[in-house]
């Protein structure tokens, strides 16, 4: 059997984000995946419609199901779907603490939906603290964070190292959607990581679900966490490249294994 992943994340049933990504990132790295499900959602590429997340001794069922079978190399969390499920979020980074973790923070779709609710996000944030190797914001996520607007480059320093003081966790801080040139930044505790890359021509459904994922395949071999980076980077850069558009969105796109 192949080295084994765990991601715990929503269903997104478009295949563009959520679980069934992570699978099939996990698989394109050389890694068997498994999951566990902490919220459906009614969407597609464009819009969420609608959001159920599953109740917390659920989610807490799959991941002792999967636990007496498997014996995993890393893991991952995304969409949490609710404040309760942050108890079960808990356990797991507690009890799989000798693997890499990475977590995806995921509170708000980019369509205006609400994953999880402003208020719970002290929650999050108390869940997963010191509890993780990286954590993979994105701007409007590190600002829901710490509250720091995100304008340039120098606020994304600021933000991903309060984001750091906040969880005890390295932050690798994405700045896609900022104007301009494209700025990612990682504060591991110590100094502040710049990574500049020009912009893709290609909006992809998803990429921030696909580099976290590629992210912990990296760690998942061993690598270093600023090589990790650099190499989950690329892949994912080479794959927006290779997403296939769709006919019926006009400018948007889905990633193709």
């Amino acid at each position: 059997m192949k080295k084994i992943l765990l991601t715990v994340a929503g269903f997104d049933p478009s295949g563009g984000a959520g679980v069934l990504l992570d699978l099939q990132v996990f698989r394109s790295l050389g890694f068997q995946g498994t999951a566990v499900l902490t919220a459906l959602t009614s969407q597609n590429i464009q819009k969420v419609l609608d959001v159920i997340p599953l109740p917390a001794p659920f989610v807490l069922s799959q991941y002792r199901a999967l636990k007496r079978d498997f014996a995993w190399r890393g893991i991952k969390v995304g969409l949490v779907g609710k404040k309760a499920n942050l108890s079960v979020i808990k356990i797991i980074l507690e009890e799989l603490a000798h693997l890499p973790r990475v977590i995806d923070p995921v509170f708000r779709a980019s369509s205006g939906a609400w994953f999880l609710d402003r208020e719970s996000i002290p929650a999050f944030i108390k869940a997963i603290g010191e509890r993780a190797t990286v954590i993979t914001p994105n701007l409007q996520e590190a600002t829901l964070l710490t509250g720091i607007k995100i304008r340039g480059l120098e606020d994304m320093e600021k933000a991903a190292k309060a984001v750091y003081e906040l969880t005890g966790v390295a932050c690798f801080l994405k700045g896609g959607h900022l104007k301009g040139g494209i700025f990612d930044v990682l504060f591991t505790g110590k100094k502040s990581h710049v990574i500049k890359s020009q912009r893709l021509p290609v909006q992809v459904h998803g990429t921030g679900c696909f580099l976290s994922a590629s992210l912990l395949a990296y760690l998942a071999r061993g690598y270093k966490l600023e090589d990790a980076i650099q190499l989950a980077r690329r892949y994912t850069r080479r794959a927006i490249k290779q997403a296939v558009k769709l006919k019926s969105r006009r400018g948007r796109a889905l990633f193709s294994f």
